[in-house]
């Protein structure tokens, strides 16, 4: 504790006496300062003890007084030293009812004991208190480290909470919370999620206190991690404000968990290295390898059911274009999602780094295994079917692409770099390769349409007309049948919309004549002459289907 009036006047060398404001003593004491001049004031910060002799000062004046102690208790003066036995032997009764009316402590400092007694005592009761704070810091920090070397995260928790008098948790990279101690504050730490995601969006290390007078306790929040990204965040609620022992514990406990998270980062780099490894192995058709090496780290991922995921970046500008190139073609409007699911993602920031964090967190939240390899400008995940994991990726990706369509009618421009996710059938470890494939034909399509996640059964049950969207399909098309409408523009025939009609009717002459109007050896006519004007046989299936699919592309004006 710091020195206050009563330690000083209980000090038995200082011999103090109280003359007024008895009731006020457990104030404590900043500084002792001594001044003479009339108006003090300007020169106080609060919380001093002011000593005086009444050099310059009419003591002896009622109304004099009232205003000065007036003055001195505005500015935060805790407490009144007047040297008896200087310029008067006792202190005059106007300066004595003016404290009194004011409430401010009066102390009587006797001649034989000088001010600098006084100075010394409050400046090594504050050094003593310094120190004593220093020394539980350290404490502090002993236990911290020793309980996060046996408890882990939880244990250190536990013994900040207890430091602090108040409560701690943990939230990971997403904003979700990890651990709470004590197990009540679970509640109270999830209502601060979104202060949690707003503090990872400033540069780390960053910090911010919520809460206050108003609120049920005050709390501090901090980044945990030295990158750009935090890793975590740590939340710590009190009373009030915390004093410096238990900063020191506050501090200690963010450098703990800063070292607990670099190391776990050291550590997801070797197990990211043995899951490319693993990866690798069953791509090459060795699933029984690869299982040896996946072992305990990935083993549980590989006896159930797996989805492959394949994400990559394209600029906003491209996957724009794209989307309008399909929205053009007629392809089913994209479901619009609610965007809370973007709280726990950076979108500022890498958007593969931000959906490997979204996906792992929610790995660990459930404790199912999750294999991320980066690869080249590709991010490969291997996610549980039905699990925690792939769910995130689902709900991320329908908030992606709720937010980007609003971003889209106010900036359709735009060079940054969006995120395209292809996602696998459910497979097993000898489908491995086969799974890669459709994640790759995924991504091929989520690429085209501008849209953010396309799974593979999604293709096969969809229609393949949207695919012809293209500008290099169009071109094809235009150029195929280029000659067909050269031939009918001169008013001679009209043998697109007779091919057109032949076609749809599976080539049924009598069906397609009557769709057409016309007699079926016209339409006989009309088929040589579109056979003879583009040199291709039309008892051929492969020209069958070209045609008819140029046809359908063109169509799309």
């Amino acid at each position: 504790m710091p020195p206050t009036l009563a330690s000083l006047v209980h000090h038995s060398a200082l011999k103090l006496t109280v003359r007024a404001g008895g009731d006020r003593l457990d104030v404590p004491v900043r500084w002792a300062h001594v001044s003479e001049l009339a108006d003090p004031v300007p020169y106080m910060e609060g919380g001093e003890l002011l000593l005086i002799t009444a050099l310059k000062l009419d003591a002896e004046d009622p109304e004099a007084m009232r205003r000065y102690v007036r003055r001195l208790v505005g500015a935060g003066v805790v407490g009144l030293g007047f040297a008896v036995g200087v310029n008067y032997e006792e202190i005059p009764k106007a300066l004595v009812d003016a404290a009194e009316e004011e409430g401010l402590p009066l102390l009587e400092v006797p001649r034989r004991t000088p001010f600098l007694a006084i100075s010394k005592a409050v400046s090594a009761a504050i050094a003593a208190d310094q120190y004593r704070a220093v020394t539980d810091g350290f404490a502090a920090q002993r236990e911290l480290t020793r309980q996060a070397q046996t408890g882990g995260p939880e244990g250190l928790l536990a013994a900040l909470a207890s430091q602090v008098d108040g409560w701690a948790a943990l939230y990971d990279a997403s904003g979700a919370v990890v651990a709470t101690a004590p197990e009540w504050a679970g509640r109270r730490a999830a209502r601060l999620t979104g202060d949690v995601q707003r503090l990872r969006e400033r540069p780390a290390p960053a910090s911010s206190v919520v809460g206050g007078p108003e609120h049920e306790d005050r709390v501090e929040l901090h980044t945990i991690g030295t990158g750009r990204r935090p890793r975590a965040a740590l939340a710590v609620g009190t009373a009030a404000a915390p004093g410096t022992a238990e900063r020191y514990a506050v501090h200690s406990a963010v450098a703990l968990l800063t070292l607990t998270t670099e190391r776990s980062r050291s550590l997801q780099a070797a197990e990211q290295r043995i899951g490319a490894a693993v990866l690798r192995m069953l791509l090459a058709g060795e699933p029984d390898h690869a299982r040896a090496v996946a072992g305990d780290l990935y083993g549980g991922l590989l006896d159930a059911p797996f989805r492959m995921l394949i994400a990559e970046r394209v600029p906003v500008s491209a996957s724009a274009a794209l989307a309008r190139t399909e929205a053009r073609a007629g392809a089913p409007a994209v479901e619009r999602h609610s965007a809370a699911a973007l709280a726990a993602a950076d979108t500022n920031g890498d958007p593969l780094a931000a959906l490997a964090d979204v996906m792992e967190s929610a790995a660990a939240r459930a404790g199912e295994a999750v294999l991320v390899v980066p690869e080249g400008e590709r991010l490969v995940v291997l996610a549980a079917d039905g699990g925690a994991a792939a769910a995130a990726c689902g709900e991320y990706a329908a908030a992606l692409e709720s937010a980007r369509a609003g971003v889209r009618e106010k900036v359709p421009g735009g060079e940054d770099d969006e995120l395209v996710v292809g996602l696998s059938a459910p497979a097993g470890p000898i489908a491995a390769s086969a799974a890669y494939k459709q994640a790759e034909q995924a991504l091929s399509v989520a690429r085209r349409r501008g849209r953010v996640l396309v799974e593979h059964e999604q293709m096969a049950a969809g229609s393949v007309l949207p695919l012809l969207a293209d500008d290099a399909v169009r071109a094809f098309a235009d150029g195929m049948l280029r000659p067909l409408y050269e031939h009918d523009a001169t008013g001679r025939g009209d043998l697109v919309a007779s091919l057109r009609a032949w076609l749809s009717r599976h080539g049924q002459w009598d069906a397609a004549a009557a769709d057409l109007g016309v007699h079926r050896h016209t339409l006989r006519y009309r088929m040589r002459r579109v056979e003879e004007i583009l040199g291709r046989s039309l008892d051929d299936a492969d020209a069958r289907m070209e045609l008819w699919l140029a046809l359908k592309a063109t169509s799309t004006d």
